[in-house]
């Protein structure tokens, strides 16, 4: 399927309104100081079109932080699956958060496949917004090819002058353009005023590192003993904050939590972080990436070396979440351009 349609903007709000009475909507809030984060509206009024990539990206509801998974019964050797979902729209999904989701999807769907995340997957409508400016200074998305969009929704809206140029591309997104009479078919001005809008991003939206995005897994396989991982070790507080915001970071712990009785419990699954210093304890206490240099390269070679070796795709989207965040101001940018110049 690939249709376009217009909603006016005037009609958004209330686009919004009728969508969020028939199931729950999820989308950017502003929270002050220029953060974001997704929540549940109910209105259009309540959502920021134009914002940076929120604090946490969608993938909380793909794979929440935390989710029951299992519940037990020693005694009575019961052991009963737990599913906890329900059906959502997650609204205003910039490019590089949908590039995460389907990279996700591809790690959860690879055999042996994670029947939890493709459940909750089918149950969630993805509408994308995309972004007509750079987000800020952190923002590296023209760098991993996702400034523009590339599939993985079920809508995509482009805001113009007075409307929302909306693509369609699923059945998910045809049943909610064609339950309302708010939308109405793009006539040629609109498709006119999308090509001047992306023409213009393609003079936007420039490569801020030195190096091509076919050259960065070379770039970090040379580098491996770089003097730049000992820069970056001693700056960084291992905070785990970088993976902890990552669109694409899936490591996650299993724990059984059992009740007083000692016979009935539940099995949690949460999130986990390489960058945490028990990450990678082993029996006997030994630790093989005991110093937080090497687990920010090996953070660094999860996103750009070993993920193309095992799914033909970097696992950085460029959101700028990383650097946006870190507590030491280590930046995905400066890091990749200080190890091009040690190369050179």
């Amino acid at each position: 399927m690939d249709k376009y349609v217009v909603l006016k903007k005037s009609d958004f709000n209330g686009f919004i309104k009728s969508l969020s009475k028939t199931q729950k909507v999820m989308a950017p809030v502003a929270k002050g100081n220029n953060n974001y984060a997704f929540e549940e509206v109910s209105s259009g009024e309540e959502i920021s079109i134009s914002h940076i990539p929120t604090i946490l990206p969608p993938k909380k509801y793909f794979m929440p932080q935390r989710e029951t998974i299992l519940a037990f019964s020693k005694k009575e050797h019961e052991w009963k699956p737990i599913l906890e979902k329900e059906p959502l729209v997650v609204f205003g999904i910039h490019t590089c958060d949908l590039e995460g989701i389907q990279l996700l999807n591809k790690v959860f769907t690879t055999p042996p496949q994670d029947t939890n995340y493709i459940n909750r997957m089918n149950d969630i409508t993805t509408i994308g917004l995309e972004c007509n400016d750079y987000c800020d200074e952190y923002a590296s998305c023209c760098v991993m090819n996702n400034h523009l969009p590339n599939s993985g929704y079920d809508l995509f809206f482009t805001e113009l002058s007075n409307d929302f140029m909306v693509h369609i591309l699923t059945e998910k997104g045809e049943k909610i353009t064609g339950g309302t009479p708010l939308f109405s078919e793009a006539q040629s001005a609109h498709h006119k005023a999308l090509e001047q809008l992306r023409s213009k991003k393609k003079e936007l939206f420039k490569d801020e590192v030195v190096v091509q995005n076919n050259e960065l897994k070379e770039l970090f396989a040379r580098t491996v003993h770089s003097a730049v991982w000992e820069d970056i070790q001693n700056r960084c507080v291992a905070c785990g904050n970088c993976t902890n915001v990552c669109p694409t970071c899936y490591c996650f712990d299993i724990k059984d939590d059992i009740n007083l009785d000692l016979n009935t419990g539940v099995r949690i699954r949460s999130w986990d972080s390489c960058q945490n210093e028990t990450f990678a304890k082993v029996a006997g206490g030994e630790n093989f990436r005991e110093e937080r240099g090497s687990r920010q390269r090996h953070r660094y070679m999860r996103k750009f070396n070993y993920s193309i070796g095992k799914f033909n795709k970097y696992f950085c989207t460029g959101c700028g979440r990383c650097s946006r965040t870190c507590m030491a101001k280590i930046n995905l940018k400066e890091t990749i351009n200080s190890l091009a110049g040690e190369k050179k």
